[in-house]
């Protein structure tokens, strides 16, 4: 290699120059190991100044593993619920005492969607959406904004005239949306997928799409059937699809009884989730034994922990 390479500093590298052997890594990179994508890296970069990568000649950016370490360190904050406009400033003082604060500030934007969901704004919910999942990794939207906002929703809808109007409108936009997102993805991935289905028939089941949102994001390819499965079909859609593994969704009581026949010739690893688990949690551990590679977990964000601690997904288990 080149001495002029090795001793030029970053801003006089050309593109040609082979960055990943200098220590640089591109944003495709970054956003593999940190889990951001590209478009958020960039917004993070223009709007807040967050991350300042060097530019090559042609104008493409690298980045350094400090910046990979700063980079895990925003997430930290965001995951403790401060804003992206607030990181900056804390970046510095990791020790200051913002977690009161900092989960308030989620509290505009959910009642935000919550007013537009109410008056059925779908175009209002959108772009609100948009603007969050530009700043945003799904991990943290998902944590900190669509899982409370589910869980503010079902309260306001217990014994509400107008419920399930509003939940259809709400479901009906969000699996359109994030099923785009998946779709979008999976264009773009090869290999097996990750086959998720709805167990709990429930139409328009939105933990099953979020599941299935944060897989994708990490860049595995989904696969989702939103209806249940008799026994032998679901064997026969893992051989045919040469499922990676299989993830049931189910938010309601179902038989477990019929679970070991459901479950017979599906060589892969199971997931069960979704609040059935803790419905059914004695008598799924009873059944844990008689089917191989089995898990348990209750919500999206445990799914998608649990799969990567399998080796499923891209990235590294929190």
């Amino acid at each position: 290699m080149r001495s002029d390479l090795m001793d030029a500093s970053p801003e006089h590298l050309d593109d040609r120059a082979g960055p990943l052997a200098e220590g640089w890594l591109p944003i495709r990179e970054v956003a593999r190991q940190t889990g951001v994508n590209a478009v958020t890296l960039r917004a993070w970069e223009r709007r807040y100044g967050l991350i300042v990568p060097h530019r090559t000649a042609k104008g493409h950016r690298l980045y350094t593993l400090e910046h990979v370490q700063r980079i895990h360190t925003i997430l930290i904050w965001l995951n403790r619920g401060v804003s992206v406009s607030q990181v900056r400033d804390l970046l510095d003082a990791p020790q200051q005492a913002i977690a009161e604060r900092g989960a308030n500030d989620w509290l505009p934007l959910r009642h935000t969607l919550l007013q537009a969901i109410s008056e059925l704004a779908e175009r209002r919910v959108d772009d609100t959406f948009n603007q969050a999942m530009a700043l945003y990794p799904p991990v943290t939207l998902c944590e900190q904004l669509l899982m409370p906002l589910l869980a503010d929703l079902e309260q306001r809808w217990q014994g509400q005239f107008g419920a399930q109007m509003e939940r259809v409108f709400f479901y009906s936009w969000l699996r359109s949306k994030l099923g785009a997102r998946i779709y979008h993805n999976n264009r773009q991935l090869s290999g097996p997928p990750l086959l998720l289905i709805n167990h709990s028939d429930l139409p328009l089941e939105p933990s099953l799409w979020l599941t299935a949102w944060l897989a994708s994001s990490a860049d595995c390819p989904v696969e989702v059937f939103d209806w249940p499965l008799p026994v032998g079909e679901l064997a026969m859609a893992c051989d045919r699809l040469q499922a990676r593994a299989v993830v049931l969704y189910a938010s309601r009581s179902f038989n477990v009884q019929h679970l070991p026949r459901l479950l017979a010739g599906c060589h892969t690893p199971v997931v069960i989730a979704g609040p059935a688990v803790c419905i059914h949690k004695a008598e799924l551990l009873v059944h844990s034994s008689e089917i191989d590679e089995l898990s348990l977990v209750d919500d999206p964000l445990s799914a998608q922990q649990r799969l990567l601690q399998l080796g499923l997904l891209q990235g590294r288990p929190s």
